[in-house]
């Protein structure tokens, strides 16, 4: 079924990946500024693009904990998994977490361990052009039939006694490592999230909270900190980790919560959201940790 060329999909994922580099420094629409940077990002995307496709074949291959570990071996220069033995290795399972970006999903995937692992994600090209990638995704489109279908298809997942991963703020957050305010964008996560766990009777909840994915070297860089917004900021520098491999200098770490059921929670999203205050903390204070060990 995915017996496209390699030599295409290499080309196709390139292109992707200029584009997206393109966006991230704002220079989509900027002539010549366009053309130059798009020339020098040829070599660091199409060696992204060969990345991804080993990662693709891998994650067909022998599931999402050792896909995960790919990229994570090589855009995170250290990683600490803690609590892993709360998360269930069989049986529904919907694991809530928040979302810094980069490697946020590949470290939880090493984390979950389960190759039955399913995430919710919204539509992206990049994410169409790697069929494997593609089956272990519940894409989430714009249309509201769109958004019914995905539900439906999540809850069947669970109900089958599957692993789902999703991320109920549905946008990019601070990253508990550089921020201690990232606790803010809880009040952003929607209940409409734990509609899920009800949908699959026995289905257990496992709050997940991840940092130190995006580096702090990599927002001092010249080409970043001149940005204004902070967004734009920490996604120019998640793109520079990609570009420059000395720039991964992050110790990514990943903690879990204790699994709950709904019938454990009078008010599940406020249990869920209390969870993840400790846990965002304790990431955040392993952090500390390192800089007082330099």
């Amino acid at each position: 079924m995915h017996t496209i060329a390699p030599d295409t999909r290499t080309n196709e994922l390139m292109q992707l990946n200029t584009r997206d580099l393109l966006n991230a420094f704002d220079l989509q629409h900027a002539e010549p500024l366009r053309v130059l940077f798009g020339a020098l990002a040829r070599i660091p995307a199409h060696r992204f693009a060969r990345q991804l496709l080993a990662f693709d074949t891998l994650l067909g291959r022998e599931g999402p904990p050792a896909a995960g570990q790919l990229l994570l071996d090589q855009f995170a220069q250290r990683v600490t998994l803690q609590e892993t033995a709360r998360v269930p290795q069989s049986g529904p399972l919907l694991v809530l977490a928040n979302h810094p970006g980069m490697v946020d999903a590949m470290a939880l995937w090493v984390g979950i361990g389960r190759r039955d692992l399913k995430v919710i994600a919204a539509e992206r090209p990049l994410l169409r052009a790697l069929p494997h990638v593609v089956d272990h995704l519940v894409i989430i489109g714009d249309a509201p039939a769109a958004r019914a279908s995905a539900l439906r298809a999540a809850a069947a997942h669970l109900r089958e006694g599957g692993a789902l991963l999703t991320y109920p703020a549905g946008k990019i957050e601070r990253d508990p490592a550089l921020h201690a305010d990232a606790a803010i964008s809880l009040a952003d996560w929607s209940a409409s999230t734990l509609a899920l766990a009800r949908l699959a009777p026995g289905t257990r909840i496992v709050p997940a909270a991840v940092g130190g994915v995006i580096s702090a070297t990599a927002q001092r860089h010249p080409l970043v900190r001149h940005m204004q917004q902070r967004e734009k900021r920490e996604w120019a520098a998640a793109t520079l980790q990609i570009l420059i491999p000395t720039l991964r200098d992050t110790h990514t770490r990943v903690m879990f919560g204790t699994a709950l059921t709904p019938a454990d929670m009078q008010a599940p999203l406020a249990a869920v959201r209390a969870q993840m205050h400790e846990l965002l903390a304790a990431v955040r204070a392993m952090g500390a940790d390192d800089t007082m060990a330099r």
